[in-house]
């Protein structure tokens, strides 16, 4: 069986979905691995090194011809249909916004496994990407918040006088959140976290950082995950955040619900109360945003209320790309053992009695199996259907 590992074409993308070292777990499986030219150039993995490792290097994979087909970055409508009925992809799948390509994967009879739908369980940890990429993103986030910060994160006692430590605040506490929060304790910081899961108090101080509670509801999902404030419950988490945002460096956010476009947790007044020279980084700007006004891949200066000085408003984008050789070590481990779960002896077995296998699959026999996904693939036909003015 042929399994093509291609060179990612979206700007920025520097990940690869296999290294030499899952390629010699590949071929153990009696996969065939096909490596793209220069696909693993970007994360440090030169060509001889995937051949040294078992694989064949192609100078352009030939899709059609392919089994299986592991990628990181979602797949275009045009690779989805140019691939034949029956292959098998394995990556990132962005279901909820990427909806033609699933249609064309659909349509084209491909069995695609979304790794962003590996279930949260303990038999499945080795698999889950998100996971493993939001450690990355957590980890970046800060560096590119001691970057800009025209402070020490440290304490430092010297003849000269005394610095005191920057105060960061994370806003949300999940893997990239708990990530930040032991990255800026580790560089000196003091470290303030909030999370609407009140569980995620002890993670918080488990990392070295101060949970502030703060009189809410409680917002924890199935899985661990968050799920979205009512507005109201929204507006009244923004107005008891809005002090410690004044009062910090730094500020880092984090907050995702899978599925939903990011919740709004800081307004452009709240930022702008900040001291002049802070620095806040939002790690959910291309998912729209913790932070009113920011942009994927922009620096935004934001002038303080009093207009003394500006804030800077940092809009990450690709923070896992950033580090791509970590972040492809990781993220190629967990393809490969998500992998190992449907090859036996190098033959496909797709075992949809396995939960990991049934949980993670995409589309199969021309079908949307994920059935949010297809809930929303319904909602688009009906409203193309319905015409501009919503009449049949």
């Amino acid at each position: 069986m042929k399994l093509g590992i291609p060179r990612e074409r979206r700007e920025g993308e520097r990940r690869v979905a296999a290294t030499p070292d899952t390629v010699r777990q590949l071929a153990a499986m009696g996969l065939d691995v096909l490596v793209e030219t220069g696909a693993g150039d970007g994360a440090g993995h030169a060509d001889a090194a995937y051949q040294q490792a078992g694989a064949t290097i192609v100078p352009e994979l030939d899709t059609s011809a392919l089994d299986v087909l592991a990628h990181v970055r979602p797949l275009d409508p045009h690779t989805a249909a140019s691939l034949q009925r029956g292959t098998v992809t394995v990556g990132l799948a962005s279901p909820s916004s990427e909806l033609p390509a699933v249609q064309a994967l659909a349509d084209n009879g491909v069995t695609s496994f979304a790794l962003e739908l590996v279930p949260r369980i303990s038999r499945a940890q080795s698999m889950d990407a998100l996971t493993s990429q939001a450690l990355v993103a957590g980890y970046r986030c800060v560096l590119e918040a001691a970057i800009r910060l025209p402070r020490f994160f440290p304490l430092y006692m010297t003849a000269a006088g005394t610095v005191p430590p920057a105060r960061v605040l994370v806003l949300g506490a999940g893997v990239a959140g708990l990530q930040a929060i032991g990255t800026a304790k580790r560089l000196g910081a003091r470290v303030f976290a909030n999370d609407i899961r009140p569980a995620s108090a002890d993670e918080v101080a488990s990392m070295g950082g101060t949970f502030i509670r703060l009189d809410l509801e409680t917002a924890e999902a199935a899985g661990g995950y968050a799920r979205q404030l009512s507005s109201d419950a929204g507006t009244r988490q923004r107005q008891l955040l809005a002090p410690h945002v004044a009062q910090s460096d730094v500020l880092i956010t984090t907050a995702a619900v899978p599925g939903r476009p990011a919740p709004l947790l800081v307004t452009r007044e709240m930022v702008q109360g900040m001291r002049p020279g802070s620095v806040v980084v939002d790690l959910a700007a291309e998912s729209g945003g913790n932070v009113e006004g920011s942009v994927p891949g922009q620096d935004i200066p934001i002038p303080t209320a009093d207009g003394t000085g500006r804030i800077t408003l940092v809009g990450l984008k690709d923070p896992a790309s950033a580090m791509a050789s970590d972040a492809s070590r990781l993220y190629a481990k967990n393809v490969a053992n998500l992998l190992a779960l449907l090859v036996r002896d190098g033959t496909l077995t797709l075992d949809f009695d396995d939960e990991v296998v049934a949980g993670a699959c995409l589309t199969h026999a021309g079908e949307v199996r994920h059935q949010p996904t297809a809930d929303l693939l319904a909602a688009r036909t009906a409203t193309a259907a319905a015409g501009p003015e919503g009449v049949l």
